[in-house]
């Protein structure tokens, strides 16, 4: 990035209106983060046309692919997060270096995960929830997107450098036409080329690759920071700050995917509809939370610069406003996904008790989607400022310190019912815990006001 380009972008980013700044970063993110789950909502739909065991494939390998993510995002977020606040402070060497950094070792990274997963491909179908029956259609879907893994990791890596540089328009461009390719491309393999749910992964795999090729255009065109491989700098400093950056996010996205591969497993016991049933409600309830932390990602840039320049009354001011937004769209969206919850879940599989088992954890999960826009925007707040355990722990509640356990233990006191408002139990915890966290971090940043106002 040019040195003029840069000064006019931290000028931007640290003295605009941060609401306008926000919504001007939060469009293509919340775009581009609903295209994503859009077209994992079509997978389903589609995958849903063959029977109610596809369904459930679909829904125990998406707990492998969230782990993929999280790999993802912890080099995204890693290495973006240091760039915005090194962009912010002047040092665009380190930034240029991180970049290249980040970018690299995600590539590796994913491919030693999909080469590992394909030895073990079996064994890991069954570890991730797939029942006997399940079985053959988890392993023909899981083996396609293996062959994805390191463009799958890499790809939310240039998306996250490309945001925290505010550049989220040419990020949402990149992600958003894989997306796009992969739900014009499922029905094509499935139906007309009759390849089943493998084509249902085929279309996955070609979409994220154009989906990578464009990214890395769109770093090239963007006034973004250039990654050069001479640059890459594995060095103890630049992989502590990735870790610093990353691991909230690795926490948060990782054991979303744990978690899911111990409902499946919990789900399995009492057949291939329960399954089904939390395959299509993860979807759906994902669906929403996209736009959450689509929202979220606008307002990360804006926080990392602004904290690298010690401007805290901006930082502060975008988090309220942040909360705010995003706890009435919540509520609006709740009030609708409640009501119409069994018309939903039967769009995507025609199934009475898919039907049934579905609405009763949507509408359980609908109940405290208002009150996850705390903890998401806190959460992201404290992994922008350097908070890392508080923002690790943050992560890790809603979909492991607190869902894994309840899951264990409710199923064997409420049965299937303990498996469909799981969910729901951890999702109050995780508030109640979040509160407290985030309005001492909040005096925190007080108190540095005040320190700069002496």
């Amino acid at each position: 990035m040019k040195k003029d380009a840069q000064q006019e972008k931290v000028i931007k980013m640290t003295t605009q209106p941060v609401e306008g700044l926000i919504g001007k970063l939060a469009i293509p993110t919340i775009i581009s983060m609903l295209v994503i789950t859009f077209y994992n909502l079509a997978d389903t739909y589609f995958v849903g046309k063959i029977n109610t065991s596809a369904t459930g494939a679909v829904g125990v390998v998406f707990s492998f692919t969230a782990i993929l993510q999280a790999v993802g995002f912890f080099f995204g977020h890693g290495s973006g997060n240091f760039i915005s606040k090194a962009l912010g402070s002047g040092q665009q060497d380190k930034a240029e270096r991180m970049a290249a950094t980040g970018f690299f070792l995600s590539i590796a990274a994913g491919a030693v995960i999909g080469l590992l997963s394909f030895i073990f491909l079996e064994p890991l179908s069954r570890l991730l929830g797939a029942t006997d029956t399940i079985l053959p259609y988890a392993k023909s879907y899981l083996r396609y997107i293996l062959i994805g893994s390191p463009f799958i990791t890499s790809s939310f890596v240039l998306n996250n450098q490309l945001r925290f540089q505010g550049n989220a328009m040419f990020a949402m461009v990149g992600i958003g036409a894989g997306s796009v390719i992969n739900i014009a491309l499922d029905p094509l393999f499935m139906f007309k080329f009759s390849m089943g749910i493998a084509g249902a992964a085929i279309a996955t795999v070609l979409s994220q690759i154009i989906s990578f090729f464009l990214l890395v255009g769109a770093i090239l065109k963007s006034d973004s920071i250039k990654i050069k491989p001479r640059l890459f700098t594995p060095t103890k400093e630049y992989i502590s700050e990735i870790f610093r950056g990353g691991i909230p996010s690795l926490a948060r996205q990782g054991l979303a995917g744990v978690s899911t591969i111990f409902l499946n497993n919990a789900a399995g016991v009492y057949g291939d509809a329960a399954v089904a049933a939390m395959s299509v409600v993860s979807r759906i309830t994902m669906f929403a939370f996209s736009a959450l932390i689509g929202f979220g990602q606008g307002f990360q840039p804006v926080c990392g610069f602004n904290y690298g320049a010690g401007k805290f009354e901006r930082v502060k001011k975008s988090f309220w406003f942040c909360i705010k937004v995003s706890a009435i769209f919540l509520t609006v969206v709740a009030i609708v996904g409640f009501c119409a919850a069994p018309v939903i879940i039967g769009r995507f599989r025609d199934d009475p008790e898919v039907i049934k088992f579905g609405a009763i954890a949507l509408r359980a999960q609908m109940i405290t989607l208002p009150l996850m826009s705390w903890v998401v925007i806190s959460n992201m707040m404290l992994q922008n400022i350097g908070k890392v355990y508080r923002a690790s722990f943050l992560g890790m509640a809603r979909h492991g310190i607190f869902l894994i356990p309840i899951v264990l233990v409710l199923p064997s006191i409420l049965g299937i019912y303990g498996i469909l408002y799981a969910q729901f139990f951890s999702d109050i915890l995780s508030v109640c815990c979040a509160i407290p966290i985030q309005m001492t971090v909040l005096k925190e940043l007080d108190g540095k006001i005040e320190q700069m106002r002496k």
